[in-house]
């Protein structure tokens, strides 16, 4: 596991943003300037909660969150965001094919 330089207080969440398609399924590459941001992302560090209040998500937990939230940040080369954990939609699990 990477250790990094920042860790989260509080109620706060380090996450790696998920990387964007670099070209799209026709074979057509997409400019950085039309791309969606990613809203999706693993939790890389976890603050210790609020008094009351102890934190939900976890280390290499895959989430969900709101679009342009949080302080983008890069660091080691890695890009994240720094992001409340309020502003996490939900943690995405893993679907057995067999439910498909």
């Amino acid at each position: 596991m990477h250790k990094f330089k920042i860790q989260p207080l509080t109620d706060w969440v380090l996450i790696k943003v998920d990387i964007a398609e670099e070209e799209s399924e026709g074979g057509i590459i997409i400019p950085d300037t039309v791309k969606e941001k990613p809203q999706k992302g693993i939790i890389l560090a976890v603050g210790k909660g609020r008094k009351d209040e102890p934190m939900t998500v976890r280390i290499g937990d895959l989430v969900l969150y709101g679009k342009d939230m949080g302080t983008e940040i890069t660091m080691d080369g890695i890009d994240g965001l720094i992001i409340k954990e309020s502003n996490i939609f939900g943690i995405i699990q893993p679907v057995s094919l067999e439910l498909i």
